[in-house]
């Protein structure tokens, strides 16, 4: 059919449409079903990764199909089309950033064809953020500012019939209670996956466990989330793919000796039998689709409607099966339409292994400088939408930067992407998007800053190499820069800052003229040995800052004799005839063993205890960029390490090199509580034709009986317990070291009764307790082999012709566990996660003074987080608060924010699910009783919001501003402005 033509074929249909009584959407669209059968729900759907074996425009397209078959416009024009053919046809569709780009291209006409297909239910969005993100590896605040993304486009797109009523993470590599907590807290009813370790997997079957509800919080009580595991993943039923990309049995039923009806209803028939075994009620969901599947739409229909009509014909002969179209939400209206009640569930799905040599822990740490870079660019997006607000910035490119930004940090949250198991092309196009929206944002950042700082030729540049110790602004020299500092957080912070200079003397002072103490420290020699950093500056100057929101220094290069340096002593421990080094300063005190070049001792915290760090490799002929696969022990590097020690006021560094791939400072500053230590690995050796796993360990007297605790994304903390699992029994026989592995994306912690060990990160990686006392952590992989099932190449990073090298960060925290207090660990978290943004200029003759008051945060109690602020639309801003404190740290705390709204200039104000997308007051959630309670619902059951929702306007009085939080609630709230 022509374009023309086709136009006109739509142009009739719309008008036929309209003629018909008014569509509804959501569970009242729902098909029938018959009580007394098996309801077999088909639900056609296409897996759309947005980036994997293709970038997301190469996939998009349909470009390089030879490396992977693709093409997403021409899934959606194809499916769009079918669906008109037939009233009964359904579809389901979950990566709103494919949609978006398809959308934005349409006609007018085609627009409302799809507005009406929505309408009716039939065209329904399922999951419904900007990707399908990973759950081991991303933070919180990034999966909710995506879902943020993709559900207010859907909702200014469609309204309230293109809001997701289900979560379907049915390819994510195991799952984590804070998505569950997540999805529960924006409204959804319930989610669907379809990876599941196999040995949980079996024994769900048997138990009829396969759909649960999942508690999803140990500190909020009410928060929880239905949950089903998918009979047989998320592809076709084995036989019965109808796909062009598939090459099984189409239904034939002409008169023709291949009629295979009979067969094929049987197999199906039979098919379907095996899966009702396994579940309560008399509903199954069978998939319909895979990977970019239903390019040739028509196919997969026809095929479908004859499998539906020959099913449903037996029915006259007494057959029980009773099929049709559906989605994933009308087959969870039937189920809680079914009294039910269901098994519950408390701990995650960690680690995934799909047999007992295939845990996928791999990917918690595979292509760790991708996973830091993906921290930068949450950074700078946190940054910029404040930065926006505060300085009142709406023109069309800085909307245009800021979207792209928040768009590509949506794409980073995807399953293949975050986690590193994307082919090398398709990561590098990643870091191509981060790169290029990163800056675009820092311009609006700029911009915001001239206007708060009142200098109008400001440069204020971001600095993106500071990770090796190197930045354009300062390689000619560091005289007369002013470094403005920005401090997301909501209350003050003082933090050290480091700047790359030459090694000369500076004075560094305050806004108000003030000389600030400050020490030039010395880059190590292993940075300045990389061959592709310009080794203009070899040194860091280090002080110490204060900051509100907004705070300026500047930096002038002096004579020697007037520098307020303290002076730095180096020291070469091997020279020293002494066993052991004492680096210490008011809080902490560390002992080096002089022997070894190993740490031996911490104390701090009022507590003191032996912790030896140590290096080792796990070698493996068959870890991928998904699993971890380890030949057998750990190969600890028993090499004693090289050592030198700089001394300052400010700041005290051991730096060690412990052999030719790996090196290491070991840093404290004065006054805060924690031991700071900055790795470095690679080029990792292959000279052997293995691959390698690298860790790093730290091993104490601490008896902690085999428990120990992870972060979920960066919130609540998750007990572990060394080769045990909540509802089966693991297969650990082959690999009982990386099936004990779990995601670390904040912390990882373990204690006994009298002593805490803490590690905290800078980007998610692997972590495990493998013996009581100790900790370890995966820093950095490489491998040969490909795994001929997934990406189809070998996880082996490469930079300058030589083996990717990463730097990064650790931070060890001692603490009595009799004080009970995790709260520093939680505020350390935060302070880590969102550190002051530096942004460089030249000083010049201008005075420094905030052009206008801004918002103070300052007032807010001291664990409520500013978790967003951002402009929602032309005349809205997005604000959410977060207690950040869990039930055992923390307790209900009461603020008033009309202050805050009255800065923000406030009209109104409303509360809403989490995503702000949705009133509060208009959630509705089904309610699914548990088996433990011992009853059943005697009819369907609906849970409202917990509390009264805010809603105000600028007339009302203060006291209706009152937010309470309880611990680990956030609460958000869009702010209607003049």
């Amino acid at each position: 059919m022509t374009y023309l033509g086709r136009i006109l074929f739509l142009s009739i249909l719309l008008v036929f449409f309209v003629k018909q009584s008014e569509a509804v959407c959501g569970y009242e669209s729902c098909p029938e079903t018959k009580a007394n059968m098996v309801n077999i729900h088909l639900v056609p759907h296409s897996h759309n990764d947005v980036g994997w074996l293709k970038t997301v425009d190469q996939s998009y397209y349909g470009y390089k199909n030879k490396i992977h078959h693709a093409g997403v416009q021409y899934i959606l024009d194809s499916v769009v089309s079918q669906l008109l053919q037939d009233p009964n046809r359904r579809f389901i569709q979950v990566e709103t950033a494919f949609f978006a780009k398809w959308w934005n291209v349409q006609s007018e006409t085609m627009k409302k064809v799809v507005t009406k297909l929505v309408n009716e239910g039939r065209f329904e969005f399922t999951g419904g953020a900007w990707s399908m993100n990973d759950e081991a590896d991303v933070n919180y605040q990034g999966v909710i500012d995506q879902f943020t993304v993709g559900l207010k486009f859907l909702n200014e797109t469609f309204g309230s019939c293109g809001r997701p009523r289900v979560g379907w993470q049915i390819d994510t590599f195991g799952h984590s209670r804070e998505q569950a907590a997540i999805f529960a807290h924006m409204g959804y009813d319930g989610q669907f996956f379809s990876r599941m370790d196999h040995n949980d997997k079996d024994t769900r079957m048997n138990d009829l466990t396969m759909e649960m509800i999942w508690d999803a919080s140990e500190s909020m009580s009410g928060v929880s989330l239905f949950s089903g595991m998918l009979y047989n993943f998320y592809s076709d039923t084995p036989g019965f793919c109808f796909d062009i990309l598939c090459t099984d049995e189409p239904i034939i039923d002409g008169d023709s000796e291949e009629n295979n009806v009979k067969q094929r209803v049987d197999d199906f028939i039979s098919y379907a039998k095996n899966v009702s075994e396994v579940y309560i009620t008399n509903h199954i969901m069978v998939p319909m689709g895979g990977d970019f599947q239903y390019e040739d739409a028509k196919v997969n229909y026809k095929n479908m409607d004859k499998l539906i009509k020959y099913i449903n014909e037996r029915q006259a002969s007494g057959s029980k099966y009773n099929i049709f179209y559906s989605t994933p939400s009308c087959y969870l209206n039937s189920l809680h339409q079914s009294l039910e009640s269901w098994p519950n569930k408390t701990q995650d799905f960690f680690p995934y292994a799909h047999e007992k040599n295939s845990f996928w822990t791999g990917f918690f740490t595979s292509r760790p400088t991708q996973k830091r870079f993906e921290r930068d660019g949450n950074h700078m997006l946190q940054i910029a939408k404040q930065l926006s607000v505060l300085a009142n910035l709406t023109s069309e490119q800085h909307n245009k930067d800021l979207d792209y930004l928040r768009q590509v940090m949506g794409v980073m949250q995807h399953h293949d992407a975050i986690t590193g198991t994307e082919k090398q092309a398709v990561s590098d196009d990643y870091d191509r998007m981060m790169y290029e929206s990163i800056v675009g944002a820092s311009n609006n950042a700029r911009d915001a800053l001239r206007i708060l700082a009142k200098m109008p030729d400001g440069e204020f540049e971001s600095c993106l190499r500071l990770n090796i110790s190197e930045c354009a602004f300062t390689k000619d020299g560091a005289d007369n820069v002013l470094v403005t500092l920005y401090n997301p957080l909501a209350h003050s912070s003082t933090q050290y800052v480091r700047i790359p200079v030459k090694e000369e003397s500076y004075q560094v002072t305050d806004e108000k003229g003030r000389t600030v103490p400050s020490e030039v420290v010395p880059v190590p020699w292993q940075v300045l040995a990389l061959e592709y950093r310009p080794n203009d500056t070899q040194h860091e100057l280090v002080f110490k800052a204060a900051v509100n929101k907004i705070s300026s220094y500047s930096i002038k290069k002096v004579e020697s004799s007037e520098a307020k340096h303290s002076s730095l002593k180096k020291i070469n421990p091997r020279e020293d005839e002494n066993s052991e080094t004492v680096v210490e300063n008011s809080v902490v005190k560390l002992v080096m063993d002089n022997h070894t070049g190993r740490l031996k001792s911490v104390e701090m915290n009022g507590v003191s205890e032996k912790i030896v760090q140590n290096f080792g490799v796990y070698k493996s002929h068959t870890s991928c960029a998904y699993t971890f696969r380890q030949d057998g022990d750990i190969e600890v590097f028993e090499n004693d390490f090289e050592f030198t020690v700089y001394e300052g006021s400010l700041v005290k560094e051991v730096h060690q090199h412990v052999n030719d791939w790996i090196s290491q400072v070991i840093r404290i500053y004065e006054g805060v509580n924690r031991v700071e230590l900055e790795w470095m690995v690679g080029p990792i050796p292959i000279d052997d034709k293995l691959g390698s796993e690298f860790v790093t360990n730290f091993k104490s007297e601490i008896s902690s009986n085999g428990v120990f605790y992870t972060d979920s994304n960066g919130r609540e903390l998750m007990k572990r317990v060394k080769d045990k699992r909540e509802d089966f029994v693991a297969d650990l026989s082959r690999q009982p070291v990386s099936g004990n592995f779990y995601p670390v994306t904040s912390r990882i912690a373990l204690q006994d009764d009298t002593k805490r060990l803490i590690l905290l990160n800078d980007r998610s990686q692997g972590g495990a307790s493998l013996e009581d006392g100790a900790l370890e952590m995966l820093l950095h992989r490489r491998h040969l082999f490909n795994d001929g099932g997934g990406v189809g190449e070998a996880l082996n990073e490469t930079q300058y012709g030589k083996g990717l090298i990463a730097r990064g960060k650790l931070y060890l925290i001692l603490d009595s566990v009799a004080d009970g207090d995790t709260v520093t660990e939680r505020k350390t978290e935060k302070e880590l996660f969102l550190p002051f943004w530096k942004f460089f200029s030249k000083t010049g003759e201008v005075e420094v003074t905030p052009a206008k008051s801004l918002p103070d945060f300052n007032d807010l109690p001291q664990s409520v987080h500013l978790l967003t602020l951002e402009f929602f639309s032309a005349n809205e801003i997005l604000i959410r608060f977060e207690h950040f404190l869990d039930k055992s740290e923390g307790r209900v705390i009461s603020f008033n924010i009309r202050d805050i709204f009255d800065s923000l200039g406030g009209l109104a104000i409303r509360e809403t699910t989490l995503d702000g997308n949705m009133p509060l007051r208009d959630l509705k959630r089904f309610k699914f009783h548990a088996q433990e309670s011992g009853t059943k619902p005697s009819s369907v059951e609906y849970s409202t919001a917990q509390h009264k929702p805010l809603e105000a306007v600028k007339s009302d009085e203060a006291s209706l501003f009152a937010v309470t939080l309880y611990p680990m609630q956030i609460r958000t709230f869009i702010i209607k402005t003049e």
